[in-house]
């Protein structure tokens, strides 16, 4: 039996004891409001519309009452009206066809007598209006903007806002109501016209300008909201309608912003509202804010600028962790404007690195950062390291990037350099970037009056701590170049020098091995160091022995790289170019700041590519390769890594070494020790293309000597390559060019930069790169350098062929990629390289 009212729906509702019997119930209930529906009924329409908006708010179907709310907004009783306009609101959207139904009833009671008829109207349009409704009836709202009915005139302008938004072509009706509506004494009138103003402001450009006279007429209104006193029916906290302040200060910061002559007329009165609102609620506060981005934004004078920051550093101070959040976040973004304003509050920011809230302790670090320069860099990086010693793990990654470059960029001296480096790798080792290390160790290369002071504090670092990851590969290669610098100096103390034996420095490189936090690249590091230190003539014999018969255990090592240097380093002891190969190695060529890569959140030991697709870590000297194996295939200045490390070019080596041959010269036995390929070698025909190697996959492997290092000969200066880009790829809005790079040097050798452009207003997204060559050919190639190509961006990767001397490069290219949804995949054979790149006749 149906119920006769909602309150009796609503209880019997409520005294269901499961879901099923709630569901079993509404269901009953629908029935019987559809039955009634049915008879046309029209006094019981308006219980049954009710009770079937309650059941809506349910969550249960409700959709066929619709009509019968249409059939509600048409009676002429405004109970009946009331509901029916709430059932649209709640049963329509702006995508429904019955919504066409509803233009006329609305149309109507926008003229009706009654203002309250016509403020439901209003208040239903404001909230379902579609586009085409807002057409219709524009005409309607902008007549209704300038009744003399206060009520009508705030509404009203809420459904103009409507308008804009649905069609900002419509804008230009409401310029001059909005003008008008602008002079209005009433508060929620003015309050909604500033909304609207506002909106139109943002939409149309025009409009901006035609509201820039009423630049006066707002600083009017907003004199007199904080120079009145007391105003029960506005105040809020003691302040005067906050809310209609906020709402004048957001509109002036649009209409000054690119204009001075406006700006000019509100200075005097964002002073004003600057210095009189009380800061100890919350509700003054939320003035302040608005002010200050109001200041920032438009075109003021350097002390009201000036004023604003101050206010702002006011706001560090409160004891509300929100208003501190907000007082931060707003320094970052204004710190770049006037830098010794925000200076000034230096010390509280950097008391707020010691708040509890981790949100307040990240932005008072990004505000920090930006505040280091040549003048206060030591006090900034002193409380920075302080702070590292206590800080979570997530911000050690970017704080040793952050202070090893501030150290790089502002340092007063190369000591006060070295020495905050080697801090930092106390502290947090383990979350240093490779390219900072790799930095660190250039720095120590070209500064030989500092190396001996470096590596006696790196001695000491490591003996007391060999847990920090970076720290004990940094100081393993700085002993293993400068081991005799130690050795015949002695520990730099302030106080005296203390001797250090070679037994001492080996005992602790070897300490590294049987440690727990010994790993692949740590070993390879440490058996680099120690064959270094053998070869020098302040290593006794007896060390000599001792590392040679180590090397020899690790010939049998599980680990490939590990074994391959082991084999490698125990067959060069026995050789007389012993010295020359393991002397200390040149200073490596400076490269730029690493301050355009910071942002890969990259650990050290691992192989990171740039953006121009070279190596990060390729540059750290010491032979040590990168960690997944492989020596890098193609360094920055487009030479062998190995040629940077020994000053020589280089031809490759074969992927495994090869028992040994009985040759001749000393030459010729190394060659045959490291597989090298002679120059008469025979080259297989080329006959099929080897698997396609990827960007995804590791370059093989490369031997860690070849012939040209054993042979030292002199350093050549590298001929200019030929820079012509030859286009491989051009349709379905991407192309794909090919830059060769050669050296005489290097006979057969072919470094390929692949440029990767989208032509379109469309991205390719998840592009795929692969390539393949001739059997007789070896081809290695480097991650891309960003799978999706942006329109207006060139992504890059490079590869490199090594050739038969003489042989063509041919390319057959597979690429793959998503256009606008759309899968794309072709594949191309490329022979457009021009002979003779592989050197020959």
């Amino acid at each position: 039996m149906p119920y006769h009212n909602l309150k009796a729906l609503i209880k019997g509702i409520r005294a269901c004891k499961t879901v099923a019997d709630e569901r079993a119930l509404i269901k009953q209930e629908s029935a019987a409001i559809r039955a009634s529906f049915r008879e046309e009924d029209s006094y019981a329409r308006h219980n049954n519309v009710a009770k079937l908006l309650y059941i809506h708010m349910l969550g249960s179907e409700a959709h066929f009452g619709q009509m019968e709310c249409l059939k509600l907004v048409a009676s002429p009783r405004f109970g009946d009206k009331r509901l029916g306009y709430l059932g649209i609101m709640l049963l329509l959207d702006e995508s429904q066809e019955v919504l066409t139904l509803v233009t006329n009833s609305l149309k109507n009671d926008m003229n009706h007598a009654n203002m309250y008829a016509v403020g439901l109207a209003l208040c239903t349009f404001a909230d379902i209006a579609s586009e085409e409704m807002a057409r219709d009836l524009a005409n309607e709202i902008e007549k209704l903007l300038g009744s003399s009915n206060t009520y009508i005139r705030k509404k009203a302008s809420l459904c103009a806002l409507r308008v804009v938004r649905k069609v900002p072509d419509l804008a230009d009706h409401f310029v001059s109501k909005g003008k008008n509506l602008l002079a209005d004494r009433n508060h929620g009138v003015l309050l909604t016209a500033i909304t609207l103003v506002t909106e139109m402001c943002q939409t149309d450009a025009a409009c901006l300008e035609e509201f820039r006279n009423a630049v006066p007429l707002l600083v009017r209104h907003l004199k007199s909201l904080v120079t009145t006193g007391y105003s029960p029916e506005h105040d809020v906290s003691g302040i005067t309608d906050p809310f209609l302040q906020v709402k004048i200060l957001r509109l002036l910061r649009l209409l000054g912003r690119g204009d001075a002559k406006a700006s000019e007329t509100m200075n005097d009165i964002l002073a004003q509202v600057a210095t009189n609102t009380d800061s100890t609620k919350n509700v003054g506060n939320s003035i302040l804010y608005e002010t200050v981005m109001t200041v920032l934004e438009i075109e003021a004078d350097s002390g009201l600028r000036v004023m604003a920051i101050n206010i702002l550093g006011k706001f560090l101070s409160n004891r509300d962790n929100n208003i501190r959040y907000v007082a931060l976040n707003t320094l970052n973004k204004v710190v770049s404007i006037d830098t010794n304003a925000v200076q000034r509050h230096r010390n509280i920011i950097l008391d707020c690195l010691r708040d509890g809230d981790i949100s307040i302790r990240r932005r008072a670090l990004e505000l920090s950062y930006a505040l280091i320069n040549e003048q206060n860099v030591r006090i900034l990086i002193r409380e920075l390291l302080a702070f590292l010693e206590v800080a979570d793990d997530e911000f050690k990654l970017g704080m040793t990037t952050q202070i090893c470059l501030a150290a790089e960029r502002f340092a007063p001296n190369k000591r006060w350099h070295i020495d905050t480096v080697l801090r930092v790798l106390k502290l947090a080792g383990n979350f240093v970037r490779e390219e900072i290390l790799s930095s660190f160790i250039r720095l120590v290369a070209h500064t030989p009056e500092l190396q001996a002071y470096t590596a006696s504090k790196l001695y000491s670092s490591l003996r007391s701590d060999i847990s920090q990851e970076s720290l004990t590969l940094s100081a393993t290669w700085v002993l293993g170049e400068y081991s005799e610098v130690l050795i015949e100096g002695g520990l730099v103390d302030e106080d005296q020098p203390k001797r250090v034996t070679d037994v001492e420095i080996i005992d602790l490189l070897l300490s590294i091995l049987d440690s727990p936090y010994a790993n692949y690249l740590t070993r390879q590091f440490v058996l680099t160091a120690i064959t270094k230190i053998a070869s020098r003539p302040t290593t006794s014999p007896a060390q000599q022995q001792r590392v040679d018969e180590l090397l020899l255990s690790f010939t049998t090592s599980p680990e490939l790289e590990i074994q391959q240097r082991a084999v490698e380093f125990a067959s060069l002891f026995n050789l007389d170019v012993r010295a020359g190969v393991l002397e200390r190695m040149p200073p490596p060529e400076l490269k730029a700041t690493v301050m355009g890569v910071v942002s890969e959140n990259k650990p050290v030991g691992s192989v990171q590519p740039s953006k121009d697709g070279d190596l990060l870590g390729d540059d750290i000297p010491g032979g040590a390769p990168v960690a997944n194996g492989s020596v890098p295939a193609v360094a920055q200045n487009n030479q062998d890594l190995l040629a940077e490390i020994f000053g020589s070019s280089s031809s490759p080596a074969a992927s495994s070494p090869a028992p040994a041959q009985s040759q001749k010269s000393t030459v010729q036995d190394i060659l045959g020790l490291f597989d090298s390929p002679s120059t008469s070698s025979p080259v297989p025909a080329p006959d099929q293309a080897t698997p396609y190697a990827t960007s995804n996959g590791a370059p093989p492997a490369f031997s860690a000597f070849n012939l040209a290092q054993v042979q030292t000969p002199p350093p050549q200066p590298p001929a200019q390559p030929r820079l012509t880009a030859y286009t491989a790829y051009d349709k379905n809005e991407l192309r794909i060019t090919l830059t060769p790079q050669t050296s005489p040097q290097k006979p057969g050798v072919v470094n390929i930069l692949a440029r990767f452009q989208a032509t379109g207003s469309t991205s390719a997204a998840g592009l795929n790169f692969q390539a393949a060559v001739p059997k007789s050919q070896q081809l290695q190639m480097l991650p891309m350098s960003n799978p999706d190509v942006q329109p207006g961006a060139v992504e890059t990767q490079q590869m490199r062929v090594v050739a038969p001397v003489g042989a063509n490069v041919r390319l057959r290219l597979r690429i793959s990629y998503s256009l606008s949804g759309r899968a794309i995949q072709e594949q191309v054979d490329f022979n457009g390289f021009p002979p003779g790149l592989t050197g020959g006749s």
